[in-house]
């Protein structure tokens, strides 16, 4: 159906030459049609970053080529089998898909069929939001009721709900992450039911399709309540089984400090506050779900450094951070800071001297740059040390006896203390 109020949008990346000169390419003579569809439109209506641009057309993949080489665009057969030419105008990408219908999907992929159906392409995508489309005047196209779900922040399926999550159970990981990211009440009650019934299709997914999806749920604004229906679904038990008996609660004192102490967003710092700081366990969702090398570092590190617990002295704090990873102290330190902060609440006199101890050592481990240790193996070589353990073990010692005293004893102070 085509929206009744005629809306229109206006922005800067609408108004954009490349764009523009793309659509117009497309469109051609005029035998064919070509529309900006999407995360763009939903994000302009919203008032939110518009970071990718995609296209729909009317054009074949092979008269998208010919058109766009045709006007100096660069064209990579990105999805030419699904009737996707990504055209590189000035650096940025633009995806540009022909017009399609399922006609076969086992859960995970699909058999396309082309064609010059506006309504049949906004019926074969996943949610109402996701499939409003704008002319190059701006013109937005709603076929499936798109703009009212919009205006309400309902996140809702075309159609039925089973049928679009069979097509690709990718969608109940999306349905969670679209929720956090732009619904707000109760979800869907067609999803969510959707979701529960199909949610073992699940495990037919890739292991990098699954944790691509959840970083970017754990990336929204605030998850907790997307995170909190997952696990009344089951939906986050298949997914992340090591929350089962660990619990999410953490998540909500870990928004609240996020707000009030201005932390960004950390999609791996939010992944710790739901699951176990076990370093055998999060080796092994490393290894399932496929993490980059970074993240797993990260998430096992977390998990070794153990608690710093509030009564930590400078001199043990300092101990740690200089002979552990600061990094991951800081990481378990912002979780207890936010645990805290909870306890707090009560005006309790105790956790309130929690959360200032707890707030200062995270500052000095945001910010541990210690000078370079200024003894040697040399120097101990020239005071008589041999080379081999014994040189080992004084200049451990030597370090040890550095770091305790702040860092502030010279190369000579300590030399004396052969």
């Amino acid at each position: 159906m085509t929206t009744p109020e005629h809306r229109r949008i206006e922005a800067d990346w609408l108004l954009d030459e490349s764009l523009q000169s793309i659509l117009a390419a497309l469109v051609g003579p005029g035998d064919e049609e070509a529309r900006v569809v999407g995360g763009a439109i939903r994000n302009t209506l919203m008032g939110k970053a518009v970071t990718d641009i995609d296209i729909a057309t009317t054009a074949l993949p092979e008269i998208t080529v010919a058109r766009l080489e045709a006007a100096g665009f660069k064209t990579v057969p990105t999805g030419i089998e699904h009737g996707t030419i990504t055209a590189i105008a000035k650096g940025r990408p633009y995806e540009v898909t022909t017009l399609r219908r399922d006609i076969e999907t086992d859960g995970r992929h699909a058999k396309v069929l082309f064609g010059r159906s506006w309504q049949a392409d906004a019926e074969r995508r996943d949610f109402t939001i996701n499939a409003l489309y704008a002319d190059a005047d701006g013109a937005v196209i709603d076929l499936v009721g798109g703009l009212p779900d919009l205006d309400r922040k309902v996140l809702r399926f075309i159609g039925d709900a089973e049928t679009r999550i069979e097509e690709d159970y990718l969608r109940i990981l999306r349905f969670f992450r679209f929720f956090a990211w732009y619904g707000e009440g109760r979800p869907d009650a067609a999803g969510l039911r959707a979701a529960t019934r199909l949610k073992s299709g699940l495990s037919r997914l890739s292991a990098e399709r699954v944790w691509a999806e959840l970083k970017k749920l754990f990336g929204a604004p605030d998850p907790s309540r997307a995170l909190l229906w997952m696990r009344q679904t089951g939906v986050l038990g298949a997914v992340l089984p090591e929350s089962e008996k660990w619990g999410i609660d953490a998540i909500h004192g870990l928004m609240e400090a996020e707000r009030a102490l201005g932390w960004p967003a950390d999609a791996l710092l939010r992944l710790q506050a739901i699951v176990p700081p076990d370093e055998e366990r999060m080796a092994a969702l490393a290894k399932r779900l496929r993490l980059s090398n970074a993240d797993r570092d990260r998430l096992i590190a977390w998990a070794a450094a153990g608690p710093v617990p509030a009564e930590t002295t400078a001199s043990a704090l300092r101990s740690r951070l200089y002979f552990g990873e600061p990094p991951a102290l800081a990481d378990r330190l912002r979780l207890g800071l936010a645990s805290a902060r909870v306890k707090a609440q009560g005006a309790d006199m105790m956790a309130l001297a929690e959360v200032a101890s707890l707030g200062r050592m995270l500052g000095e481990a945001e910010g541990f740059a210690p000078p370079p240790f200024p003894v040697s193996g040399d120097d101990l070589k020239k005071a008589g040390i041999a080379a081999g353990p014994a040189l080992g073990k004084a200049l451990d010692e030597l370090r040890r006896a550095w770091v305790d005293s702040g860092f502030v004893l010279s190369r000579e102070r300590l030399l004396e203390r052969l």
